[in-house]
């Protein structure tokens, strides 16, 4: 039988701390202050999958908002210095750029129910770059293309943006549904990741236009999609098994379904309600912006901003978006959506009216000068919109059957689209009836504040939206979870094909 041990000699055992050891030191506040985001991009890795959050930074921060942001200053100067069309004229054919978008639900659909060599996702981030690409290289280096062709190679070079959004928000909706609890972060970081591209885009955009032609600075736009074929290849995904020979017809029943499945969620009072809201807000400030932008760069009636300084007024409006998300997430993420809406709709509405400031040139009284006045009006306008947007975004992921969650997610963006094509046409419309043109801004003024009044008026519509959490169910999760499903064929995932019809309306 061994002796047994004396306590006290196990602990004398124990090595002591040598006297002169210095303690560790915790962080300084600062330096804990800059490690938050590695720390919470750290979490997001652990939870979800790397290649996952790449996919989101590269979709969300270089094809969309480097590429979104550069397009869009380029693509100003190009319809008003290269095809000289009016401003009226000009935003109709930017009204256009919308339809990929619009289209979402189709590329929904086939990223849900037509699989490609068993891959749901990766093929179309492959074919999203194709796209972008050529459409890209063809309006960059061809000469003086007409009219129709140059519309149709830019809203080439959206379709290839949206068809990679739209796969994206696939996955971010699963994942939304399944880890409820990382919601809000995983939109925090999209919306980061396409502030942050933004300002990229912003700040070189001007300076590519002067350098390069606006034609040439096109051609940059070749390099976001290339990286969208390299992230097919690596985004990691299940491969599933192939479908078999009749597998058209099963696919055709499986589009028969989803399309079912989404028109009686639609019908459901707790999604068609916020999503009208949605499309009201968005439709009802209607868009003013070329109007303001020929008068930005004209030399007689304008302050005549430069091609560098007009991206660089957007550069630091994605600046104060990035600070506009860390706003909502640092502090806005437990407040209802109705109550964050009405208020981020309220300061959204009056802060427009800084805009009819600077265009009737009150600044210039006040002792404001045109270009630190252009930049506080882009910066406040910027933080409210990224703020008016994010629980917006959260609320459409929380309204998304699984099995068809990329197509009805991109169904309500798709309203979304509409509403933002609705404001440009609009506003191309008021440009236009009120003689808004490239040498004569006489009633831009009255033409943002008409779009004021409008975004005032969209207050009465508050009531649409659903006073509950954002971390809360908006529906009941019967009918997210429980609902019945068929399988169309063996070899394919599930797709819910009977919603139950919610007796809670």
């Amino acid at each position: 039988m061994e002796e047994e041990q004396n306590p006290s000699e196990t602990l004398k055992l124990i090595p002591n701390r040598p006297p002169n050891q210095p303690r560790k030191q915790p962080p300084s506040p600062l330096a804990a202050l800059l490690l938050q985001p590695i720390q919470w991009l750290q979490m997001l890795c652990k939870q979800l999958n790397p290649t996952f959050i790449l996919g989101i930074a590269l979709v969300y921060g270089l094809s969309q908002g480097f590429s979104n942001s550069f397009f869009k200053v380029v693509t100003d100067f190009y319809w008003k210095d290269v095809q000289k069309v009016q401003p009226s004229v000009s935003q109709i054919y930017i009204g256009f750029y919308y339809i990929p978008w619009i289209l979402k639900p189709v590329w929904g659909l086939l990223t849900d129910v037509f699989p490609v060599m068993g891959y749901r996702r990766r093929p179309y981030f492959v074919a999203a770059g194709v796209v972008g690409a050529v459409s890209a290289a063809v309006v960059a280096i061809s000469g003086n293309l007409p009219v129709a062709v140059a519309l149709g190679c830019l809203i080439g070079i959206t379709a290839g943006v949206a068809i990679a959004d739209v796969t994206i928000d696939a996955c971010i909706a699963r994942n939304s549904i399944e880890m409820r609890s990382l919601a809000a972060d995983m939109q925090s970081f999209s919306g980061f990741c396409s502030s942050a591209g933004a300002l990229l885009g912003y700040s070189t955009s001007g300076f590519f236009v002067n350098r390069l032609g606006a034609q040439g600075a096109l051609g940059v736009l070749v390099a976001p999609p290339a990286m969208l074929v390299v992230l097919g290849f690596v985004i990691h995904e299940l491969r599933g098994p192939n479908l078999p020979s009749d597998n058209k017809r099963k696919a055709m029943e499986k589009v028969e379904v989803a399309i079912r499945d989404m028109g009686r969620t639609i019908k459901c009072l707790q999604v068609w309600k916020p999503s009208l809201y949605m499309y009201l807000s968005l439709a009802l400030s209607i868009s003013t912006h070329e109007g303001q932008f020929y008068w930005y760069t004209d030399p007689k009636a304008g302050p005549a901003f430069s091609q560098e300084f007009v991206g660089m007024i957007y550069a630091v409006g994605a600046m104060a978006s990035i600070l506009g998300i860390l706003i909502y997430h640092k502090t806005l993420k437990e407040y209802p959506f109705r109550t964050l809406l009405f208020f981020a709709q309220l300061i959204y509405s009056i802060s427009g009216f800084l805009d009819v400031i600077f265009i009737l040139r009150w600044n210039l009284q006040l002792g404001l000068p045109d270009y630190l006045f252009v930049i506080m009006e882009e910066c406040i306008s910027r933080v409210v919109s990224r703020v008016r947007w994010m629980p917006m975004i959260i609320l459409s992921t929380k309204l998304c059957p699984l099995g068809i969650e990329g197509t009805f997610f991109a169904l309500l963006m798709c309203i979304d689209s509409l509403g933002s094509l609705s404001s440009k046409w609009a506003g191309g419309l008021v440009l236009h009836l009120l003689h808004v043109t490239r040498s004569d801004f006489t009633n831009l003024w009255l033409v943002v504040l008409i779009r004021n009044v409008l975004r005032l008026a969209t207050l009465a519509l508050i009531f649409l939206v659903p006073n509950v959490g954002q971390a809360d169910e908006v529906i009941s999760s019967d009918f997210l979870d429980d609902s019945s499903w068929s399988v169309v064929g063996k070899e394919d995932e599930e797709l819910q094909t009977c919603l139950n019809e919610d007796d809670e309306l």
